[in-house]
């Protein structure tokens, strides 16, 4: 985090740790706020690694699970990079600003993914680089604020993935409860926005963001959870991110193989747990009708409800949520999932798969 954005944002009153904003002093409201009103968040734990270069495009296309040949100036899109047994490797967003394209994702994770992607360029006319300190980014969530930060560009991107550029910025729409956006842009414009928006959204900390994320169904890897999951495990083709007609990538048979012979055995459900505990990404789940061996799940992300408990996203064997049995939070005395509707639904021919 820029040393200025960090000065600015503590002046605002953002309680920082370990290169995030965890709160502006009252965290439970701005949860409450994500879920019902109007919020403005600080990007900054999520890094950016910048591709250019003439042959960024094919680059890219072999390597991640999306059609890179699909984003714009005008179009983003979530995809994965996975290793060759077809496990996730790290999950982004992928966006196009002037000439270069930008990976958004954990910033613990861009290190990793430069040392990974920098052993395929070969002869490649391609540049990988850290951008972390190029672009602040902000998040904007809520009906109120989105119509404020429409004030600032000609046009707004209306669906999910669509971008529009204007007045420095980049404003990405992403899926959510409300009207939500990414916005990238350099300092002075991002100081500007952020302080346009104030009087009508609640600044808050990183937490509220990932709250939004997990209602929307959205999977955000972290170090813990690097290699523990195969693409349709969490969903990424139903929130368009993988392409089934771009050709080979790395991992992109195992893709395929689940997706046309039907052997998905786990994927991503949105889920409820009492009490104050948080399971930490990658924790195991338990459940005693589980497979031999294999478990019943692991926990995707988890963040504290502003109604109390504990919100989650987790990946769990298909037939123990069909079947109604206990699933619960690390052993048999562990809190218990209830399971909620995810935004969007399953395709009605993957009801069956796996057991």
């Amino acid at each position: 985090m820029l040393s200025e954005w960090q000065a600015f944002l503590q002046q605002a009153g953002a309680t920082l740790a370990e290169g995030r904003v965890e709160h502006f002093g009252t965290p439970q409201q701005e949860r409450a706020a994500a879920l019902e009103g109007d919020i403005l968040v600080d990007l900054s734990h999520f890094g950016l690694l910048r591709v250019e270069g003439p042959d960024s495009v094919n680059f890219m296309q072999g390597q991640f699970t999306n059609d890179v040949r699909q984003v714009s100036v005008d179009r983003s899109q979530l995809s994965g990079h996975l290793s060759p047994k077809g496990r996730l490797l790290n999950m982004f967003r992928l966006f196009q600003r002037d000439t270069a394209y930008y990976m958004r994702m954990p910033a613990a994770l861009v290190q990793p993914a430069l040392e990974r992607l920098r052993k395929y360029v070969l002869m490649s006319k391609v540049t990988l680089n850290d951008a972390g300190d190029e672009l602040l980014r902000i998040g904007v969530s809520g009906p109120h604020a989105y119509a404020r930060l429409a004030q600032q560009l000609d046009r707004m991107p209306q669906q999910a993935d669509e971008v529009a550029h204007g007045d420095g910025l980049t404003v990405i729409r992403v899926a959510g409860l409300h009207p939500r956006a990414e916005v990238y842009g350099d300092a002075a414009s991002i100081k500007a926005l952020w302080q346009h928006l104030a009087s009508v959204a609640k600044p808050a900390g990183a937490p509220a963001w990932a709250l939004l994320d997990i209602h929307a169904g959205l999977a955000n890897l972290s170090p813990d959870t690097v290699e523990a999951f195969v693409p349709q495990m969490v969903n990424l083709q139903l929130v368009n991110g993988v392409s089934f007609r771009k050709g080979c990538y790395t991992g992109q048979e195992v893709v395929a193989r689940m997706q046309y012979l039907g052997t998905l055995k786990r994927r991503m459900y949105l889920a409820h747990i009492a009490g104050d505990a948080i399971p930490a990404p990658g924790t195991e789940l338990y459940c005693s009708n589980s497979d031999s061996g294999q478990g019943a799940g692991k926990v995707v992300d988890a963040q504290p409800s502003p109604d109390g408990g504990v919100d989650l996203l987790a990946v769990v064997q298909v037939t123990l949520h069909d079947n109604g049995d206990e699933v619960r939070i690390g052993d048999a005395a562990g809190a218990r999932l209830t399971f909620k509707s995810l935004p969007y639904g399953f395709p009605v021919e993957a009801q069956d798969t796996g057991s």
